[in-house]
C-alpha cells in the first residue's frame, strides 16, 4: 500500500522547472553556485515579499499557485535544514552593529526554520496543523513520514508537503570549509567528471499537494527508507529491503535516480546500490541541475513525478541507459556528506 499520493507538484530551482518541465539546455553554476531562477511571485503583494528571506520567498512562491488553485489543504509540512539561518545571522550583526538598541524586527521574525511554514499559514490564513521538521539532510524526508501519519491518522485529508533550502552566506562559508564544495571552479556539465573532493552548492524549494486518494493523482510515494551510516554495505542492504517490502510481486524499478553530486570521495556507496541492479534499469543523476543541499532529495521527487508524467529522460541526465520502456517504478537514492542517505519509491 502507498504511503500517500501525489496530486500536484510544483519546483523552484536553478533550471526552468517552475514552468513544468526539465531543460534540455541547462543553466550553469557561477562560482560553483546553482541559485534558484526566482519566477513574479503572482498572487504575492510586493510589500509582503520585501519582508520574505529568500528561503521563505521561494517556498511560499512554489507553494502559492497549488493553494490558489481553490484548494485548502488540511496541513502544511515542510523540510528544512537551513531556511532562516541566513536571516539570524543578519539579526545577531544588527545587534552588535547598533549596540542592542531599535533593531528592524523583519530579520528577528525570519530567523527561525520554520519561517516558511509559517509565514504561508499567514498569507493564505490558513490556520491547520502547521510544521517544519530541521533534521539537516533527513528534513524531507521527516516531512514525508510526518504526512504520512497525519493522513492514517486523518483519512481525506490533503497536505502540502515541501523541501526548501537556499544557499546563505554563512552556511556556504561554513562547509566550504569543511571541505564540502569545490575548490576549483567548474561547470556544472563537468560535476561528474571533476575527480575531486566537493560539489556545489545549491538551492531550492519543491511543493506537492498529497492525499490518499488514487482518483487523479499523477504518483504514488510507495516506500521511504532513512540511513545513517558511513559504510556502503548498510546503505545497499537497506535499499534492498526497501525493494523487497514496497515493490508489488512480480515487478521492479525502471528508473534509478542517484544523487551522485561529484564528489570523488564516496564513489563506493553509488556502486554499492548499483550493483543491485540489472543490465535493463536506467540510472539517471540529477545534481548537475540544482546542486547540492540537504533538502535536494524534494527535487528529486519532483523530478520523478515529472518524468512519470512526461515518460521521457532528457540525454543530459542519463549516467547508464537501459532498456527502453514505460516508466513505472522509480527509485530515488538521496545522498549527502558522506552518512545521510534516503531511498523514495515513487510509482504511477
Amino acid at each position: 500500500m502507498s504511503m500517500f499520493y501525489i496530486h500536484q507538484a510544483i519546483c523552484i530551482s536553478p533550471q526552468d522547472t517552475f514552468s513544468g518541465s526539465v531543460p534540455a539546455l541547462l543553466h550553469d553554476a557561477v562560482d560553483n553556485k546553482l541559485t534558484v531562477i526566482e519566477p513574479t511571485y503572482a498572487g504575492v503583494s510586493p510589500g509582503i515579499l520585501r519582508r520574505f528571506g529568500k528561503a521563505a520567498r521561494i517556498g511560499i512562491g512554489a507553494a502559492m499557485p497549488l493553494i490558489q488553485a481553490g484548494i485548502t489543504p488540511d496541513g502544511l509540512i515542510i523540510g528544512t535544514a537551513n531556511g532562516g539561518m541566513e536571516e539570524s545571522i543578519r539579526f545577531l550583526k544588527q545587534i552588535v552593529e547598533y549596540n542592542e538598541d531599535m533593531l528592524a524586527p523583519g530579520s528577528f521574525v525570519q530567523s527561525t526554520a520554520n519561517a516558511t511554514a509559517s509565514q504561508l499559514g499567514m498569507v493564505t490564513k490558513n490556520n491547520s496543523y502547521n510544521i517544519t521538521h530541521v533534521h539537516k539532510a533527513h528534513a524531507f524526508e521527516n516531512a514525508v513520514i510526518d504526512t504520512a501519519m497525519m493522513l492514517n491518522e486523518h483519512p481525506g485529508n490533503t497536505y502540502l508537503l515541501g523541501g526548501v533550502d537556499e544557499i546563505g552566506t554563512y552556511n556556504y562559508n561554513i562547509e566550504f570549509g569543511a571541505g564540502w564544495y569545490k575548490k576549483e571552479n567548474i561547470s556544472a556539465t563537468q560535476l561528474y567528471t571533476s575527480g575531486t573532493p566537493g560539489s556545489i552548492a545549491g538551492e531550492g524549494a519543491a511543493m506537492f499537494l498529497v492525499n490518499d486518494q488514487k482518483e487523479k493523482c499523477i504518483a504514488a510515494l510507495g516506500g521511504l527508507a532513512v540511513v545513517h551510516s558511513n559504510d556502503p554495505e548498510q546503505v545497499k542492504e537497506r535499499m534492498k529491503v526497501l525493494l523487497e517490502t514496497n515493490l508489488p510481486a512480480g515487478e521492479k524499478i525502471d528508473l534509478f535516480i542517484t544523487g551522485e553530486n561529484g564528489d570523488n570521495r564516496y564513489a563506493e556507496f553509488f556502486s554499492a546500490c548499483e550493483s543491485l541492479l540489472d543490465d535493463s534499469i536506467t540510472v539517471v543523476r540529477y545534481k548537475h541541475m540544482c546542486g547540492e543541499y540537504p533538502t535536494a532529495s524534494a527535487f528529486a521527487a519532483w523530478l520523478a513525478c515529472y518524468l512519470l508524467s512526461e515518460q521521457t529522460i532528457p540525454v543530459h541526465m542519463i549516467k547508464k541507459k537501459g532498456l527502453t520502456g514505460p516508466l513505472k517504478n522509480i527509485l530515488i537514492y538521496n545522498f549527502y556528506q558522506g552518512i545521510q542517505h534516503s531511498f523514495m519509491l515513487i510509482s504511477l
